[in-house]
């Protein structure tokens, strides 16, 4: 994905906040529900974008803390008392899509970016 795909009416466009600044990322129409996606920051972080099929998107840090590994947007995503989740690809520990704050260990989590469609 790039930062140069442009948003229509009939295609809008997700937008992240890196900073104070909002960064378009894609189309919303490029997230599948239930399936992650990774995208590279201008600042060089990678994010991980979910879309639910409610189309509520979420985006957090790509990176597992416990492995160090970018692989968060490759998890697998479920619910947990409606709580909206991705579970590491690797050790399987799951993160809050909402919070970022893992589910199996309360004092780890992952950095939560604020999201918009335009």
């Amino acid at each position: 994905m790039t930062a140069t795909t442009v948003a229509t009416a009939q295609h809008p466009s997700l937008q992240l906040a890196c900073g104070e600044v909002w960064f378009t990322v894609c189309e919303l129409s490029l997230l599948t529900p239930g399936r992650g996606v990774a995208a590279l920051l201008p600042d060089g972080r990678q994010v991980a974008l979910f879309a639910d099929r409610a189309r509520q998107v979420y985006a957090i840090d790509n990176r597992d803390p416990f492995t160090g590994a970018y692989v968060l947007s490759r998890g697998l995503v479920g619910s947990d008392g409606g709580r909206p989740f991705v579970a590491s690809p690797l050790l399987k520990q799951r993160f809050d899509l909402a919070t970022g704050v893992c589910l199996d260990d309360d004092e780890v989590s992952v950095q939560v970016f604020a999201v918009r469609t335009v």
